[in-house]
């Protein structure tokens, strides 16, 4: 089994990726598409048993679902900052138009409960500075467990800036111990910031549970975590290393809970002494 994906090894009809249960062997709790659109042109699709977020990474466009229709101002690029999304219960149809140019990412993730259609605007979404020294990241919480109430479905974006590390130290989630980790699949989807640009991530297990991942990611690649240890994502030197995560799993609470690698867990104890990367935040103004 592969868990790397580079750019359009999973490109399925109208989607430059589409990642999901159905076109991945033993996947059961997330899902990724990429939507690429021309200017004025439309996408229509059902939710089927998944409720998703319709998240602008480059232009914008209108979302009709749910009986509703939602402007999505979008943003040039990934690098911008946060950008407006909207939320789509299952069962529902979706139109996706592009006002431009546009991709849109559509995270999804099978759920129980339909909750109800909603516009989240980029001025609402709380960014989040983390780590300090060269271990800084920015972290748009558009779609944590603590900012936005969805049924099962968890999912942020992660700027690292050129040179930093982030994902670090290696974590994981892939066990269910109430108040302590939460068993979760996780998604990585990658941007850079420059065509020529890179970085690195790696993913390693255990003895009871081996994976061994140690990719060069370039814009459009996806990494797939079904368990272990994952971390770092290096942001090679000149270039700033763009990801979104996309989580869920089987627990009855809605939860992000991490165990660190206790090899390297000390590492968070020197971010103390260390101040935020200055370049930081991108985009707009920390919230």
């Amino acid at each position: 089994m592969s868990w790397y994906h580079p750019a359009g090894t999973a490109a399925r009809g109208p989607y430059a990726v589409e990642l999901s249960p159905s076109t991945v062997e033993g996947w059961r709790w997330t899902s990724l598409r990429v939507l690429e659109l021309g200017p004025g042109e439309s996408h229509t699709f059902e939710t089927g048993a998944e409720e998703l977020f319709v998240l602008p990474l480059s232009g914008g466009g209108t979302v009709d679902a749910d009986g509703q229709r939602f402007e999505l101002t979008g943003r040039p690029d990934v690098f911008s900052g946060p950008s407006d999304t909207v939320y789509v219960p299952r069962d529902a149809t979706v139109t996706v138009t592009a006002a431009a140019r546009a991709r849109f990412a559509l995270p999804a993730a099978p759920c129980t409960n339909r909750l109800a259609a909603r516009y989240l605007p980029a001025s609402d979404v709380a960014v989040e500075i983390r780590g300090a020294g060269s271990s800084t990241r920015q972290v748009h919480n558009f779609g944590s467990a603590g900012t936005f109430d969805a049924d099962r479905l968890i999912a942020v974006e992660v700027v690292t800036p050129a040179g930093n590390w982030s994902s670090y130290p290696p974590h994981k989630h892939d066990e269910d111990l109430p108040g302590v980790e939460s068993e979760l699949e996780e998604i990585y989807y990658f941007e850079v910031s420059d065509p020529a640009g890179f970085g690195y991530h790696r993913v390693y297990g255990t003895d009871d549970r081996p994976i061994d991942v140690l990719a060069e990611v370039r814009s459009g690649d996806v990494v797939l975590v079904p368990h272990g240890w994952h971390g770092p994502s290096v942001a090679a030197p000149g270039y700033h290393l763009y990801y979104l995560n996309v989580m869920a799993g089987p627990g009855a609470t809605r939860e992000w809970l991490i165990s660190d690698d206790p090899a390297h867990a000390w590492v968070r104890d020197e971010w103390a002494a260390q101040a935020p990367d200055p370049r930081l935040p991108m985009g707009r103004e920390q919230r």
